[in-house]
């Protein structure tokens, strides 16, 4: 029997970072770290995998380090 490959994903917690920050909006995020509000939304579903520089603007405005925003997971 063939052993099936586990894929590897990005996940974040952006979404809960947000909430947590006054319930910022996404297009309020969006604008302080210079992207649109769908990319924000697309980042937060999983759809798209921020560059390494967005991701660490992330970060540093919600004041995490780079693993407390986004993570690894198999599945």
């Amino acid at each position: 029997m063939e052993k099936k490959l586990k894929q590897t994903f990005l996940g974040n917690n952006v979404r809960k970072l947000r909430f947590e920050h006054n319930e910022m909006s996404q297009l309020e995020l969006a604008n302080t770290v210079g992207v649109t509000r769908l990319t924000i939304h697309s980042i937060e579903t999983g759809k798209f995998n921020p560059s390494v520089s967005l991701a660490l603007k992330i970060a540093k405005f919600f004041n995490k380090a780079l693993e407390e925003v986004f993570f690894l997971y198999e599945k």
